[in-house]
């Protein structure tokens, strides 16, 4: 008989190992576990050795070749070549993988009640539970299998958005940094509070804005009031004092810069003038005695020159005002004849007198410049003072009326707070008033209430919210010293009956004639929802129970109620019907005044 060659496992048998142990509802026998992964068995393949592995597992030892059992090793029970797992010595044990997958199992995530045979497990619950803990692709985080949508749209701090405004993408950790270059990001003018402004058109806006707050134009001295642009011209006559004084500072700061700069200036310039003047005087000097010697014979003059070099200690000659330059002395005494040397020494020394004037004169005239400024600007400190007495006159005048219409707005409000205070209280009475008026109204004395509750449609909306589960009716009486009492109603049931009927409870209050009455309460009580058409209403009675504390003599503003809370099943009034009309119904109760 041909022998069958063991079936490669499928891809889905060769890419998990074996399952957990923790799903097993039962007892785990080692026969089922892995000798690889010492799980339970998942697709087992028998090996020559008689040790049983996951196909998973199997096939991942063998890969690399050849490999001892470990199994063999630790059971001490080694033998070639029956313990050397290789590809193709090990064949599928289908009569263990049956007993392993009718085996019970439980889901091992936490919160799931799932159970069942470990076969379900693996073809409809393993990777599919709703509680099962996986990581989010994008931020790592660890999360449910059923709130990984939630997670993605509104919890991942990687997730993807498209901005609201200009619809780009971007990441939402990055939505601030977003918000704040947004070219469509709704601004607010701060100035006249016009709201939804695109950014890419906020600074056109505020420029022609009226009410945008703009700097003063006197900021540059000093004015750090910021005004709306329509109100500039306002604040300029407001402030006008201010501004002056201000721009007085800034003024007579200018002037101290200057003068202390100005001083300086002058001194130096004095000195080059002392300078300058004692080098003319020297020019001058030379001049006149160069001239002079030029007038004089040759000779004569060369002989005094050479026996005033030869005798005596050196000095000038008492008639000359200054002494000849050194530079001159050997040319007069060695020159027989220097005819050309004074025109040409007196050319050089003109020029140079000429040079020295020059700067001499642009002293004077840049002296006479910062004079002429200084003057101009204690012309406009003077102004400047005149005007600012004016507007202290003017400002003091102003102070005076501004006090006095202070006082007078003080005592205008001291009246407009008193009158409101009195309105306040004559309101709360005339609320209390209407509120005591509207109640009498619909009083009646005779132990039959009719209680009319329009827009039922909104107001049972309501009720299913929560917003207003109950509603009570207005009072009613047996008779005008008789038992007080009233309706609760709540249009989406209460008790047994919410979410299926309307609940309807009568209810005993405490009234001002209780002590001339007779308790407990035992009136016969009948509850009725009025057909519109008068042909089929909705009717409960009810004799109360005389132990029960909702029919005793009240202690507080109204006893616990008492009623039907399956009063009637709201499909009736879901469907089409005759007991709501315009969106009205009407609940009539009726007290039996026998024995009263």
């Amino acid at each position: 008989m041909a022998t069958q060659e063991p079936s490669p496992p499928s891809s889905m048998e060769s890419n998990k190992p074996g399952f957990p142990k923790k799903i097993l509802g039962n007892k785990l026998e080692d026969k089922h576990l892995c000798n690889c992964c010492h799980n339970i068995l998942r697709r087992p393949f028998q090996a020559q050795c008689g040790h049983r592995f996951c196909s998973y597992c199997f096939n991942r030892t063998v890969s690399n070749g050849p490999q001892k059992c470990n199994a063999c090793i630790k059971e001490d029970i080694f033998e070639e070549p029956t313990s050397i797992l290789k590809q193709g010595c090990a064949f599928p044990d289908n009569a263990v993988r049956r007993e392993v997958e009718n085996l019970s199992a439980v889901c091992i995530n936490e919160s799931c009640t799932w159970k069942g045979s470990i076969k379900e497990y693996e073809m409809n619950h393993e990777g599919k539970c709703e509680f099962m803990i996986i990581p989010c692709p994008s931020c790592k985080e660890r999360i449910r299998f059923n709130e990984q949508e939630r997670h993605n749209e509104r919890e991942c701090p990687e997730r993807t958005l498209n901005c609201k405004y200009c619809k780009e993408p971007f990441h939402f950790k990055n939505i601030k940094a977003h918000d704040e270059i947004c070219p469509k990001y709704p601004m607010i003018c701060e100035g006249c509070a016009k709201k939804k402004i695109p950014r890419e058109k906020y600074v056109d806006h505020i420029k022609f804005c009226s009410k945008f707050r703009t700097p003063c134009r006197f900021h540059v001295v000093g004015c750090d009031m910021s005004v709306e642009k329509e109100k500039i011209h306002d604040h300029e006559r407001a402030y006008a004092y201010e501004h002056l004084n201000l721009l007085l500072h800034y003024i007579m700061g200018m002037k101290v810069s200057m003068e202390g700069l100005q001083p300086q200036g002058l001194e130096l310039a004095g000195h080059k003038l002392l300078e300058l003047q004692q080098s003319l005087r020297e020019l001058e000097a030379r001049v006149s005695q160069l001239s002079n010697t030029s007038s004089g014979p040759p000779v004569q003059g060369a002989a005094a020159s050479s026996s005033s070099a030869s005798s005596g200690p050196p000095g000038p000659p008492a008639s000359a005002p200054l002494p000849p330059p050194p530079t001159l002395a050997p040319t007069l005494s060695v020159s027989t004849s220097f005819t050309p040397l004074p025109s040409s020494v007196g050319a050089a020394l003109e020029l140079q007198l000429h040079s020295e004037k020059t700067k001499v004169a642009e002293l004077g005239r840049r002296c006479t410049e910062l004079e002429v400024k200084s003057g101009t600007f204690e012309n406009v400190v003077c102004v400047l003072n005149r005007e600012v007495e004016r507007f202290a006159t003017t400002m003091e005048a102003s102070n005076r009326q501004h006090k006095l219409d202070q006082d007078k707005i003080e005592a205008l409000s001291n009246k407009v707070r008193q009158l409101e205070r009195t309105v306040g209280l004559k309101d709360l009475t005339v609320a209390e008033m209407e509120g005591r008026l509207r109640e009498m109204s619909a009083t009646t004395f005779d132990g039959i209430f009719v209680w009319r509750i329009s827009d039922f449609a909104k107001k049972r909306q309501d009720a299913i919210a929560g917003r207003a589960p109950a509603m009570f009716s207005p009072a009613f009486y047996t008779s005008k010293y008789g038992y007080k009492m009233c309706l609760r109603i709540y249009l989406n049931g209460d008790g047994t009956g919410r979410g299926s009927h309307l609940s309807l409870f009568f209810v005993v209050m405490r009234g001002l004639s209780d002590a001339l009455l007779k308790w407990p309460f035992n009136q016969k009580v009948t509850l009725m929802l009025l057909d519109q058409s008068n042909r089929e209403h909705i009717i409960d009675a009810f004799r109360p129970d005389v132990t029960s504390s909702s029919f005793q003599r009240p202690v507080s503003e109204m006893n616990i109620a008492s009623g039907c809370p399956l009063f009637c099943p709201l499909s009736k009034l879901d469907t089409k019907n005759s007991y709501i009309r315009d969106d009205t119904i009407f609940i009539k109760a009726i007290v039996d005044l026998t024995g009263l």
